[in-house]
This record gives structure tokens, C-alpha cells and sequence, in this order.
């Protein structure tokens, strides 16, 4: 098992290891692994353990010191960039639930204990959904405000946002709402008016000069304090939960920087969400809050079912979509999801959203982002159009893949990446110049799909509204039949054309970059903008050829038949489901969103169009892509293996390879275990009855290895490098003057998972998809032969892709 373990020169410093994969970059990022944010690889207090002393036993030998009864700090843990065994950390749990149901029915005190261990679940999900909410809130408002600033500023009070601001104006009128004597731009602060070229100069410049400088300190924290705070953060994100050990990914300082970069890339204007994100935010905030309770802190599998209900959270709070989060986290980025988590997922979103609400970061009392009211309802025939967009979804989303994957690596391989600040200042100055002259990509993109999926009503007072008057002749006030388009409506649809080139191009450069940005936002202002022009489309030849075919019987003249924001709806969707390949999540995501249930059926169409096309032309969706890019070791459970190949095929060594690593049970001197150590890096080592009949006894970790050797020079006397090492049940008598021997029994694993040569791959990649394992041992008649390893795997797989093997290694 290559480069996992330790580094080979030392074993007095055990964080300065070579790791299971050597990671140079994640995320894009050039990182510095000197120091392991807030999680400690050890707990390496060894005052509270008890002292290894030294005296004779029955026939004058030494007392061996005995891991099976006093446990030695630090052994079952891991090294960072290691996997870790989720079949070991859920045996470590299931006795460790055991032992205190056992010592329940002994006393008052240990039946309280057990209580509370059965109940610090439930309240850590509590202190999840609150923390996570209380943080989304937060970034909400500042996002909305900061945005706001790069226009103009409120006289009242420079905290206001422009809507806050109007809304306290006793001055503002209802045809311009937007409009107040107390919000004032930035061009009549300092030239006293807001009409005239110069003005208009003046507004423009201050608008590049406030993205710049966003998106100037945003790069610069994430470079100088938490470099793995940029980027979206899912495709880690599905690593860590796959089993993956990326210490500081989830860390405080990630959570801090990470919040507040945010705030500014989103502020800047780049294309780019906060949704993505927020998942890493969760995901930081119950990674953070598991180091308050014993039984997450020190079990990796039971932190990842926590994780998984963060994730949940994240998406909860994104989008204020509850359910939509549940299934997410289900679907898209958890890879071990019992119905335990499920429930304590709904719990946690629930708390979540509920706290949000209470925030009101929106200040309209609604949960939902973008809340739409349709008065029609649709039909049949549209279904056609809804088909056609979804395929617009799936080109687009096959696109923007390949696209970004290829400046992604252009990135990574050229002279550009040794320059992220000044990346991220260009293309934040040219989205800052060729947004502002066009009003649709002046706002921000929230703004501008809200808009889009609104229905045109009297009272509207958009420029997509603009339609020519016509009479009135329904009862109600809002519902408006169809109508021929203005003069503004046409205007607003060269702009909207425009923008849908711009969202296009710009976010295809900017995902990647070393900022937080999220893809869902982009993704959907894409689509909104193909749908809302598809759908005014609907709208206008519905109003002049009424009596076609395809009308005809449900769209009389007059009638309102078409709603243009419902295509904007679907066309978001479909977008979306190209990029990230979502189907059921994205659908729940999306009627909680919009509060659309109604439409349930257009969307679904949609989302299952917009994956076919997409399937059909890229099998990776925007996740998994990245996650090959940067060479995680990452099992897509979605993917099959169809090769006919066998274990003996993958497992090494091979024929041309040095013999197996392995240990002896009973045959070897702690300086020859050293000196394997030291000459190798694997991750692992077998031990075998003897080196001539290789009958394999176990598996002992390298790191386990390591801990146990230094801790018994430091703590039980007489320890030299000709000790004897042993693994065996029950030791020999050892010669009166020989050294203390080491009983190393208790680390070694029992039952290593075996398979035999024979085995079919598909079987094997199944069985380490399902069970999580870090390695497998080959045996022929019993007999040990090789090992495959998880890299193994994805080498295997990469080939027989016709992909280079090589890029398993965290390019």
C-alpha cells in the first residue's frame, strides 16, 4: 500500500509523514501542510495514561507491555491525507456502545451517562441547524447591503440596504419604489446629480472600484489565512465523506475566512453563488461542534454521519429548502447514509430553516428565495417547449463542463495559476465593465432570477412587463390575459440575450477561481434568462396565432395562457440539472424554492431531459469532474465497472515488483520493524506466520505501528532495538538476559478483509465501495499473495477508462 504512513527519517515527529496520497494542491490551491488546523492528528497526552512498568514475570522474563489493556494515545487514529477503514471505526463504535448498554444496569450514574450519550446526537444536530442559520442569516444580509454599496449609499444610516432604506422614506411612490430621497448614488455624493454623462461616468467607476476592491480582499484572506476556503467545497466535501482525511478542510479557520469571502465574492459581482458554499459552511460548523463530544471526536465514521447532516443543513439554509437539502445531501454528496442520519438530517434542516426564518434575512416573513404566484395553470402541449428547454440544460451543462475542466487545467499547468490575486482582479474587472451598462447584469444574479420568474401583473412595474394595454377584462386585478409585447419588452429581450452570452462565457472562467463561489446561482440565471426568453416567445405567438393547431381548444384570444415566468422556472431547473446532474433533490430543491408545487411535473420533464442530454454527452456531472481533476480518491458509486478482470489482475506486487512487505508474528526485532519502516512508505504491512509459508494472522497500520514503538522507548524500560516484537496470543519464554519484548497483539486487526486471486474486479470494487476498506489482501489457497489498495482501484479504473493512472495522485 503506497505512500500512506509516516515519513521514513523520523519517528520522533509524527506530522511530518509522507500521506496516502501526497497531496500538492486542492481546490486549485498551492497549500502549505507544515501545520494541521484545529484537528490534532493525536491526543498525545500521556500523563493520563498509566505507566508501562517493568517487572518479572513468572519465569524471570520481563512483563510485556500489553495494548489490549492499556490503550496507547494516538493508536487507531490517522494521519492527514490518509482513508480512513469505516469497517474498523464502526466495529471501535458498536463496542464502544456495548460497554456503556452493559454498564447501564449497574448503576443510576451509568444509566444517566448512557442517556446522554443516546441523546448528544440529537442535540448536536440542534447546535447545527442553529449555528449554521444564525451564520446563513448573516451572510445574507451582509451580501444584500455590501451589493447595494457598489451603487450608492442610504443618508439614514450607511447600514441600510437600498430596499431598507426606501422602505423607512416617507417620500417614495408606488411607481418608483426604487426611488427615495434618502438613497442617494454615489455620483450625486460627489457631483450633486445623477443625470448627464459624467454622472453616469461617475456611478460606472465607483461600480468597478467597489467590485475591485471586494473581490481584492476576498482573494487576499483566502491566499494569506485559509486556502482551502476557496472554491465551491462539494467536491471535497464528497471526498472527506467518501472517507478521506483532509484536516483544516472543515476547520475553524476555513469557517471563519470562509464566511467572510464569501460575503465579498458574492458582493463583488462575479458569477458566482453563495449556495455551494454553504454547504461548506455547515459542513465546517458540525465538524467544528463534533470536538464537543467524545463519541464523534474520536470516531472518523461517526464525524461523517454528521457531516452528511450538515450538508443537508447547508442546502437547507441556502435555499430555504428543508426537505430539498434532506435529499441532496442523500443524493448528491453523502456516500454511507443510514436512516439514522436521515432523521437526524430532517431534524437538523428543520432547526435550521427555522432559525433563518427567525432572522428574516429577506425581510418579506417567506423562507423561500424566490417566491413566485402563477394564475395559470399549464398545459399538456407545453410540455414540448419544457422538453426543448430541458435539452437546452443538458448542452449547456455538457459544455460549461468540459469548458471549465479545460481552463481549470489550463490553470493548474501554466504560468496562470501562479497568479490567483491577479486572476481574480481581471476577471472581477471585466464582469465589473461589461456588467454595469446592462441593468440585467448590473443586479445581482438573486435579483435577476427573482425577476425572471416573476408573473407580469398591473402592478408591475418592470421593464419585462411593459406590454402594450389592452382592456381588462377579467375579474381579478392581478391575472393579465396575453398580451402584444412593448417596445420595453422587446428592449428587455435584446439585454436578456446579451446577459444569457455573458452568464455564459463569464462563468465557465470564474468557478475555480481561489474565491468561495457556489455554481447553483449561475447555473439557474442561465437558464431563467433561455427560459424568460423562450417564454415571452410562447407568449407573443400565442397572441398572434391564436388559431393554430397547437392552440387551438386552449388558448382563446384574450385568454392568459402563457406564463413566461414558469418557463424561466423549468429553464432554471434544467440548467442547473446539466451542470450538477441532480434529478429528484433538484426538483424538491426547486418547488420549496419557488413555492411552486403545481408545477411539479413540467420540472421533472425537464430535470430528466436535461440529464439524458447531458449523460449522453459527458457521463461526470460538475462535481465528480472536479474530483478527478485534482486526482481525489474518490469511488463514484453512480459509475459502473464493466471490465472482465480479476484481483490478481490489480494487486500488487506484481510479477516484476520486490516481494510483499511483511511482518513475522513472532520473528522480528524492533530494529528490523524500524528499518522496514524506514525503507518503505505503505500505509500497512501484513503479518504472516513466517516468511516461508506466508498463512497470513493480520493487519497492523503503519501509524499504529509507529505509535506503539515510540511510546514504549519512551514509557517502559529496557526497550532496544533487538527487543523482540510480537504479535502472537501468548509469548515464549525469551532467554534470562535478552531485552523486554513488545506485545504488539492489540493493534493488529484480526480479520483483514481477504479475497482470493481469482476474485472477479467487479465484486472487489463493489465490496470497497460498500464497505469503505482501505485495503484487501489477496490469498491463493490460503496462502498470502498481494494486496489492492484503494488507489489501487482507481488506477485500474483510470486505465481501463484510457485515462492517465498516474492522475490518482492529487495533482
Amino acid at each position: 500500500m503506497d505512500n500512506t504512513g509516516y515519513c521514513s527519517e523520523s519517528f520522533n515527529s509524527l506530522q511530518s509523514g509522507t500521506s496516502d496520497e501526497d497531496m500538492v494542491e486542492i481546490a486549485g490551491a498551492t497549500l502549505d501542510f507544515s501545520s494541521t488546523d484545529d484537528v490534532p492528528p493525536l491526543d498525545r497526552d500521556y500523563s493520563s495514561g498509566g505507566s508501562y512498568g517493568v517487572g518479572d514475570g513468572p519465569n524471570g522474563v520481563p512483563k510485556l507491555m500489553d495494548l489490549l489493556d492499556e490503550p496507547v494515545p494516538g493508536v487507531g487514529t490517522y494521519e492527514d491525507f490518509n482513508t480512513i477503514d469505516w469497517v474498523r471505526e464502526k466495529s471501535k463504535d458498536r463496542d464502544r456502545h456495548r460497554e456503556i448498554a452493559t454498564k447501564s444496569k449497574e448503576s443510576t450514574l451509568a444509566l444517566m451517562k448512557s442517556i446522554s450519550d443516546a441523546f448528544s446526537g440529537w442535540l448536536l444536530m440542534l447546535l447545527v441547524g442553529l449555528m449554521s442559520g444564525a451564520l446563513a442569516g448573516g451572510i445574507d444580509i451582509s451580501a444584500h447591503w455590501m451589493t447595494d454599496l457598489k451603487e450608492g449609499v442610504c443618508l439614514n444610516g450607511f447600514w441600510f440596504n437600498h430596499e431598507h432604506c426606501c422602505w423607512n422614506s416617507n417620500e417614495t411612490t408606488f411607481q418608483e419604489r426604487d426611488k427615495c430621497p434618502n438613497w442617494k448614488s454615489w455620483a450625486e455624493l460627489i457631483v450633486g446629480t445623477n443625470d448627464g454623462p459624467f454622472a453616469y461616468i461617475m456611478n460606472y467607476v465607483m461600480y468597478v472600484c467597489w467590485a475591485l476592491l471586494f473581490s481584492f480582499l476576498a482573494v487576499s484572506l483566502v491566499r494569506a489565512f485559509a486556502p482551502y476556503a476557496c472554491g465551491s467545497g462539494i467536491p471535497e466535501i464528497k471526498t472527506i465523506l467518501s472517507g478521506f482525511i483532509i484536516r483544516g478542510y472543515l476547520g475553524k479557520w476555513t469557517l471563519v475566512i470562509k464566511t467572510i469571502t464569501l460575503v465579498l465574492a458574492v458582493s463583488s459581482g462575479l458569477s458566482l453563488g453563495k449556495e455551494g458554499p454553504l454547504v461548506h459552511v455547515a459542513c465546517c460548523c458540525g465538524n467544528i461542534l463534533c470536538h464537543l463530544f467524545t463519541k464523534y471526536r474520536r470516531n472518523e465514521a461517526k464525524r461523517r454521519e454528521v457531516l452528511s447532516a450538515a450538508a443537508a443543513v447547508g442546502v437547507s439554509v441556502a435555499f430555504g429548502a428543508p426537505i430539498g437539502g434532506v435529499l441532496f445531501s442523500l443524493e448528491e454528496v453523502s456516500y454511507y447514509f443510514p436512516l439514522k442520519t436521515l432523521w437526524r438530517s430532517f431534524f437538523a434542516a428543520l432547526v435550521a430553516a427555522f432559525t433563518l426564518r427567525s432572522i428574516n434575512p429577506f425581510g418579506n416573513s417567506r423562507l423561500v428565495l424566490f417566491y413566485v404566484e402563477f394564475h395559470s395553470p399549464w398545459h399538456l402541449l407545453e410540455l414540448i417547449p419544457f422538453v426543448l428547454l430541458g435539452i437546452f440544460g443538458g448542452i449547456w451543462g455538457a459544455f460549461f463542463i468540459r469548458a471549465n475542466i479545460a481552463w481549470c487545467r489550463r490553470r493548474k499547468t501554466t504560468r496562470l495559476g501562479h497568479y490567483p490575486v491577479l486572476e481574480v482582479l481581471v476577471v472581477t474587472a471585466v464582469t465589473a465593465l461589461l456588467a454595469f451598462p446592462n441593468s440585467y447584469t448590473r443586479m445581482s444574479t438573486s435579483e435577476l432570477i427573482s425577476e425572471l420568474f416573476n408573473d407580469c401583473g398591473l402592478l408591475d412595474s418592470s421593464q419585462l412587463c411593459n406590454y402594450a394595454n389592452v382592456s381588462v377584462t377579467k375579474s381579478s386585478s392581478d391575472a393579465l390575459p396575453d398580451r402584444p409585447a412593448g417596445q420595453d419588452v422587446y428592449t428587455a429581450m435584446w439585454q436578456l440575450s446579451l446577459a444569457l452570452v455573458f452568464k455564459m462565457l463569464i462563468t465557465v472562467v470564474t468557478f475555480g477561481m481561489k474565491v468561495p463561489s457556489g455554481l447553483f446561482i449561475p447555473s439557474m440565471a442561465v437558464g431563467a434568462i433561455a427560459g424568460r426568453l423562450l417564454g415571452v416567445g410562447m407568449e407573443q405567438l400565442a397572441y398572434y396565432h391564436h388559431d393554430w393547431v397547437i392552440f387551438r381548444g386552449w388558448c382563446s384570444p384574450g385568454a392568459d395562457c402563457i406564463t413566461p415566468g414558469l418557463y424561466a422556472m423549468v429553464g432554471a431547473t434544467a440548467c442547473l440539472g446539466g451542470v450538477t446532474r441532480m434529478t429528484v433533490s433538484l426538483v424538491v430543491i426547486m418547488f420549496e424554492l419557488t413555492g411552486g408545487l403545481e408545477y411539479i411535473v413540467p420540472l421533472m420533464a425537464a430535470t430528466m431531459t436535461s440529464k439524458w442530454v447531458a449523460d449522453a454527452l459527458g457521463r461526470e456531472g460538475i462535481y465528480e469532474a472536479h474530483i478527478r481533476l485534482n486526482g481525489y480518491p474518490f469511488l463514484e458509486p453512480k459509475e459502473e465497472f464493466s471490465h472482465k478482470t480479476l484481483a490478481m489482475d490489480v494487486m500488487r506486487p506484481r510479477r516484476s515488483d520486490p516481494p510483499l512487505s511483511v511482518i513475522t508474528q513472532d520473528g522480528m526485532s524492533v530494529e528490523e520493524v524500524e528499518s522496514l519502516i524506514a525503507e518503505t512508505s505503505y500505509s500497512g504491512f501484513p503479518v504472516v506466520v513466517s516468511h516461508e509459508s506466508q498463512r497470513l494472522v493480520g493487519f497492523v497500520q503503519r501509524r499504529d505501528l509507529v505509535i506503539s514503538i515510540e511510546n514504549a522507548r519512551q514509557r517502559q524500560e529496557g526497550v532496544v532495538s533487538a527487543s523482540r516484537i510480537f504479535f502472537t496470543e501468548y509469548t515464549p519464554p525469551q532467554p534470562p538476559n535478552s531485552p523486554p519484548p513488545l506485545k504488539l497483539r492489540g493493534i493488529m486487526d484480526l480479520s483483514p478483509f481477504t479475497v482470493t486471486d481469482h476474485t472477479a474486479m467487479d465484486i472487489v470494487v463493489d465490496i470497497f465501495r460498500k464497505l469503505g476498506l482501505r485495503q484487501c489482501l489477496v490469498t491463493h489457497n490460503g496462502r498470502l499473495l498481494g494486496i489492492i489498495t484503494k488507489k489501487d482501484i482507481l488506477k485500474h479504473m483510470a486505465q481501463m477508462a484510457n485515462r492517465d493512472p498516474d492522475s490518482i495522485l492529487f495533482n
